[in-house]
Formats: C-alpha cells, structure tokens, sequence
C-alpha cells in the first residue's frame, strides 16, 4: 500500500511537470505567432513608403498634433523632435504621394488589433556633412495595450536615389 502510495506521488508530480511545460509551450507559441504577424505588419507598411518618391514621404503637421504621450514618448519622437520632416497632404502633391496618418489601428492576420505609429524624420549622412535622408521608424504596439511594443522596423530614404 506504501509502495502505491509513493507511485502515485512520483506520478502525480511528474504530470504536474509535463502539463507546466505544455502551458509554457502554448504561451511560446502564441507569443512567436504575433511577433510574426506584427512583423510583416510593420514590413508591410514599409513597403508603402518604397513604392513612392523621397519628396513625399511624411506625415502631415496636422496630424501630428493630435497624436497621444504614447507616440510623443517614443525614441524615435522624442530624439529627432526638432528634425521631424513634415510634406503636404495628397491634395497639393502629385501622385503617388503619402496621406500618412501618424497612428493608425490595423488588424493583423490573426484577426487581432494593433496600433501602428509612423515616425519620420531628416537624418543628416556622415554627421551633417553629407546630404539628407528621411529615416522612417515603422513601430507595431499591442491595440489593447499601446505601453507593449511588438515590433520596431526602420529604413532609410535617400534622395539621390528618388525612393
């Protein structure tokens, strides 16, 4: 009876070991699914800007002053403040030309919600020697939770290049 009860015991343990590892397996998995999904999110939104000419990539002044402290607290906002590159709406620019919003909800493929703010701004090439380029910061936050950040993706925009 003893030697069933400690069977028992070491079983009992041993299931309570292998159901943690599942439910930390389901939380890894359900983790890399939406890191996956904000990533091409964000890798989709870059594409936006390649496929239009440097004079149009920015965002609106407008728009900006209605943004939020989760988007004016940002490295990408708070370090390049002065710098922040402002063009003119769709309405005065030729076509194709960029009506970008500073942050906009997207769903993503998993049918989930998620916040993505758009940053551009001047970058000066070999320390202010060099000639312009727009840095745009492509940043994928949770739609529930703005604070959780999913992905960050940046590029930079020659002019010389016209892309």
């Amino acid at each position: 009876m003893v030697e069933l009860l400690i069977a028992m015991t070491v079983m009992a343990i041993g299931l309570l070991a292998v159901f943690a590892m599942f439910e930390s397996s389901i939380l890894s998995i359900t983790r890399a699914s939406t890191t996956s999904t904000t990533s091409a999110l964000a890798d989709a939104e870059m594409e936006n800007y390649r496929a239009i000419r440097h004079e149009v990539i920015g965002i609106d002044e407008a728009d900006i002053a209605g943004v939020d402290g989760t988007y004016t607290g940002d490295s990408a906002y708070e370090s390049n403040a002065a710098d922040r590159e402002h063009v003119l709406t769709c309405a005065s620019n030729p076509a194709p030309c960029t009506d970008t919003l500073p942050t906009q909800n997207l769903i993503g493929a998993d049918g989930k919600q998620y916040r993505v703010d758009t940053y551009i701004v001047n970058q000066q090439v070999n320390g202010g020697i060099g000639r312009d380029v727009k840095l745009v910061t492509i940043v994928v936050r949770d739609g529930s939770d703005p604070s959780k950040e999913w992905a960050r993706v940046a590029s930079s925009f020659d002019e010389s290049t016209g892309f």
